[in-house]
């Protein structure tokens, strides 16, 4: 499962003020930002089993990070 986010996370820096919360709380699951695109895309690869879990714990993560998160669905 793929998980997409958009974010206000505008710049490089910006996701060097992300990277250790979220490679902390992620593991071993892959992610990046697309910060070419307009929405400033966040993407995780996930097999959780509780997505509804791994969806409200990210969008808490980014906000207490000073960022705001909304899942972009299909």
């Amino acid at each position: 499962m793929i998980l997409v986010f958009k974010t206000t996370v505008k710049t490089k820096t910006d996701v060097e003020r992300i990277d250790k919360a979220l490679n902390s709380y992620l593991g071993t699951r892959k992610w990046n930002f697309d910060l070419e695109d307009c929405d400033k895309i966040l993407r995780i690869e996930s097999e959780s089993a509780k997505p509804s879990v791994l969806r409200s714990n990210i969008t808490a993560l980014m906000k207490n990070s000073g960022f705001e998160c909304a899942e972009l669905t299909v």
